[in-house]
Protein backbone atom coordinates (compact mmCIF):
# COMPACT_ATOMS: atom_id res chain seq x y z
CA UNK A 1 0.00 0.00 0.00
CA UNK A 2 1.15 3.48 -0.94
CA UNK A 3 1.03 6.77 0.80
CA UNK A 4 1.60 10.33 -0.27
CA UNK A 5 5.04 10.12 2.12
CA UNK A 6 5.88 6.61 0.13
CA UNK A 7 5.06 2.94 0.67
CA UNK A 8 3.82 1.32 3.35
CA UNK A 9 4.85 -2.14 4.82
CA UNK A 10 1.75 -3.17 7.01
CA UNK A 11 0.49 -0.22 8.81
CA UNK A 12 3.85 1.39 9.18
CA UNK A 13 5.65 3.74 6.48
CA UNK A 14 8.37 2.31 4.37
CA UNK A 15 11.59 3.50 6.08
CA UNK A 16 13.59 2.93 3.16
CA UNK A 17 11.35 3.84 0.52
CA UNK A 18 13.49 7.05 -0.66
CA UNK A 19 16.44 4.93 -0.72
CA UNK A 20 14.99 3.18 -2.95
CA UNK A 21 14.12 5.84 -5.00
CA UNK A 22 18.02 6.77 -5.09
CA UNK A 23 18.85 3.46 -6.13
CA UNK A 24 16.61 3.35 -9.05
CA UNK A 25 17.08 7.09 -9.94
CA UNK A 26 21.13 6.30 -9.93
CA UNK A 27 19.91 3.37 -12.42
CA UNK A 28 17.67 5.50 -14.26
CA UNK A 29 20.63 8.56 -15.19
CA UNK A 30 23.13 5.94 -16.43
CA UNK A 31 20.18 4.57 -18.37
CA UNK A 32 19.48 7.70 -19.69
CA UNK A 33 23.03 8.53 -20.89
CA UNK A 34 23.50 4.81 -22.56
CA UNK A 35 20.45 5.89 -24.73
CA UNK A 36 22.15 9.05 -25.74
CA UNK A 37 25.60 7.84 -26.49
CA UNK A 38 23.79 4.53 -28.11
CA UNK A 39 22.47 7.43 -30.45
CA UNK A 40 25.26 9.36 -31.37
CA UNK A 41 26.80 6.15 -32.12
CA UNK A 42 23.82 4.97 -34.55
CA UNK A 43 24.35 8.22 -36.13
CA UNK A 44 28.24 7.41 -36.67
CA UNK A 45 28.07 3.97 -37.76
CA UNK A 46 24.93 3.90 -39.91
CA UNK A 47 24.47 7.46 -41.50
CA UNK A 48 28.36 7.90 -41.44
CA UNK A 49 28.11 11.11 -39.23
CA UNK A 50 31.75 11.43 -37.87
CA UNK A 51 31.88 13.15 -34.75
CA UNK A 52 34.87 16.32 -34.61
CA UNK A 53 37.42 16.90 -31.22
CA UNK A 54 34.68 18.27 -29.16
CA UNK A 55 32.25 15.75 -30.27
CA UNK A 56 34.78 13.17 -28.16
CA UNK A 57 35.66 15.21 -25.46
CA UNK A 58 31.77 15.39 -24.85
CA UNK A 59 31.37 12.05 -25.27
CA UNK A 60 34.06 11.26 -22.90
CA UNK A 61 32.38 13.76 -20.46
CA UNK A 62 29.03 12.01 -20.87
CA UNK A 63 30.87 8.44 -19.87
CA UNK A 64 32.58 10.17 -16.33
CA UNK A 65 28.92 11.62 -16.04
CA UNK A 66 26.94 8.25 -16.18
CA UNK A 67 30.47 6.80 -13.85
CA UNK A 68 29.16 8.63 -11.07
CA UNK A 69 25.64 6.70 -10.38
CA UNK A 70 27.66 3.52 -11.82
CA UNK A 71 29.74 3.88 -9.09
CA UNK A 72 26.94 4.66 -6.33
CA UNK A 73 25.40 1.71 -7.53
CA UNK A 74 28.42 -0.81 -7.47
CA UNK A 75 29.22 0.54 -4.00
CA UNK A 76 25.68 -0.02 -2.81
CA UNK A 77 25.94 -4.16 -3.86
CA UNK A 78 26.02 -5.14 -0.11
CA UNK A 79 22.22 -2.92 0.35
CA UNK A 80 24.34 0.12 2.03
CA UNK A 81 26.32 2.77 0.87
CA UNK A 82 28.88 5.10 2.75
CA UNK A 83 28.24 8.85 2.45
CA UNK A 84 31.62 9.56 1.09
CA UNK A 85 31.42 6.95 -1.92
CA UNK A 86 28.10 8.66 -2.42
CA UNK A 87 29.26 12.05 -2.46
CA UNK A 88 32.42 10.97 -4.54
CA UNK A 89 30.05 9.39 -7.47
CA UNK A 90 27.72 12.33 -7.70
CA UNK A 91 30.74 14.40 -7.30
CA UNK A 92 32.41 13.29 -10.38
CA UNK A 93 29.44 13.67 -12.14
CA UNK A 94 29.36 17.36 -11.25
CA UNK A 95 33.04 17.79 -12.58
CA UNK A 96 32.65 15.92 -15.36
CA UNK A 97 29.27 17.81 -16.27
CA UNK A 98 30.62 21.38 -15.79
CA UNK A 99 33.68 20.11 -17.71
CA UNK A 100 31.12 18.66 -21.32
CA UNK A 101 28.92 22.04 -20.62
CA UNK A 102 32.34 24.02 -21.00
CA UNK A 103 33.04 22.13 -24.57
CA UNK A 104 29.77 22.08 -25.43
CA UNK A 105 29.02 25.84 -24.61
CA UNK A 106 32.61 26.51 -27.16
CA UNK A 107 30.55 24.87 -30.26
CA UNK A 108 27.15 25.94 -29.45
CA UNK A 109 28.95 29.41 -30.05
CA UNK A 110 30.92 28.71 -32.85
CA UNK A 111 27.91 27.80 -34.80
CA UNK A 112 25.60 30.67 -34.03
CA UNK A 113 26.15 32.07 -36.90
CA UNK A 114 25.74 28.74 -38.85
CA UNK A 115 22.59 27.73 -40.07
CA UNK A 116 23.16 24.50 -40.37
CA UNK A 117 25.50 23.71 -38.07
CA UNK A 118 27.39 20.71 -37.31
CA UNK A 119 26.05 17.22 -37.62
CA UNK A 120 22.62 15.78 -37.60
CA UNK A 121 19.82 17.75 -35.39
CA UNK A 122 17.13 15.86 -33.49
CA UNK A 123 14.06 17.26 -32.46
CA UNK A 124 14.96 20.73 -34.58
CA UNK A 125 18.72 20.67 -32.36
CA UNK A 126 21.99 19.51 -32.87
CA UNK A 127 23.43 17.01 -30.49
CA UNK A 128 26.05 19.63 -28.88
CA UNK A 129 22.78 21.64 -28.20
CA UNK A 130 21.32 18.38 -26.52
CA UNK A 131 24.27 17.38 -24.89
CA UNK A 132 24.30 21.04 -23.26
CA UNK A 133 21.17 20.44 -21.91
CA UNK A 134 22.18 17.09 -20.71
CA UNK A 135 25.08 18.61 -18.87
CA UNK A 136 23.24 21.10 -17.11
CA UNK A 137 20.38 18.74 -15.77
CA UNK A 138 23.26 16.46 -14.41
CA UNK A 139 24.53 19.38 -12.68
CA UNK A 140 21.08 20.15 -11.07
CA UNK A 141 20.38 16.35 -10.41
CA UNK A 142 23.82 16.11 -8.82
CA UNK A 143 23.39 18.96 -6.51
CA UNK A 144 19.56 18.02 -5.82
CA UNK A 145 21.02 14.13 -4.42
CA UNK A 146 24.06 16.13 -2.32
CA UNK A 147 20.81 18.04 -0.25
CA UNK A 148 18.64 15.39 0.05
CA UNK A 149 21.63 12.42 0.55
CA UNK A 150 20.32 11.01 4.05
CA UNK A 151 16.68 10.32 1.71
CA UNK A 152 18.19 9.15 -0.83
CA UNK A 153 21.49 6.99 -0.57
CA UNK A 154 21.04 3.44 -1.29
CA UNK A 155 19.44 1.25 1.74
CA UNK A 156 17.92 -1.55 1.71
CA UNK A 157 18.22 -1.85 -1.71
CA UNK A 158 18.88 -5.19 -3.93
CA UNK A 159 21.82 -5.02 -6.36
CA UNK A 160 21.10 -8.14 -8.66
CA UNK A 161 20.78 -8.89 -12.56
CA UNK A 162 19.52 -5.45 -13.99
CA UNK A 163 21.82 -3.51 -11.96
CA UNK A 164 25.09 -5.77 -12.88
CA UNK A 165 23.37 -5.06 -16.85
CA UNK A 166 23.02 -1.48 -16.24
CA UNK A 167 26.64 -1.44 -15.25
CA UNK A 168 28.13 -3.77 -17.92
CA UNK A 169 26.09 -1.79 -21.09
CA UNK A 170 28.06 1.63 -19.79
CA UNK A 171 31.01 -0.64 -19.91
CA UNK A 172 30.41 -1.76 -23.43
CA UNK A 173 29.15 1.64 -24.52
CA UNK A 174 33.09 3.21 -23.10
CA UNK A 175 34.76 0.27 -25.26
CA UNK A 176 33.31 0.87 -28.52
CA UNK A 177 33.18 4.84 -28.02
CA UNK A 178 37.46 4.17 -27.59
CA UNK A 179 37.47 1.71 -30.36
CA UNK A 180 36.03 3.93 -32.49
CA UNK A 181 38.23 6.74 -31.96
CA UNK A 182 41.00 5.33 -32.18
CA UNK A 183 39.81 4.18 -35.44
CA UNK A 184 39.21 7.84 -36.62
CA UNK A 185 42.14 9.17 -35.35
CA UNK A 186 44.50 6.17 -36.47
CA UNK A 187 48.31 6.57 -34.94
CA UNK A 188 48.08 10.77 -35.45
CA UNK A 189 48.66 12.90 -32.34
CA UNK A 190 45.18 14.68 -32.98
CA UNK A 191 41.74 13.97 -34.28
CA UNK A 192 41.05 16.06 -37.73
CA UNK A 193 38.91 18.97 -36.58
CA UNK A 194 36.65 18.30 -39.54
CA UNK A 195 36.51 14.37 -40.02
CA UNK A 196 35.40 12.26 -42.88
CA UNK A 197 37.52 8.96 -42.55
CA UNK A 198 38.78 6.75 -40.19
CA UNK A 199 42.25 7.65 -40.47
CA UNK A 200 43.68 3.81 -39.09
CA UNK A 201 42.12 2.60 -42.22
CA UNK A 202 42.97 5.30 -44.51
Amino acid sequence: MSTAFGHRVGNRPDPHFGNRLGFLLAHAFVLAYCGILLTSLAFQIFHGDMPCPLCVVQRMAMLLCAAGPAYVIVRSRSGEISTVDYMAGYGLSIVAAVAGAGMATRQVMLHLTDSKGYGPAVLGLHMYTWALVTFVVVIVFSALSFVFAPQLMPRGTSYGIGSKAVVRLLLAIAVVITVLTFAEEGFNLTLPDDPIRYELFA
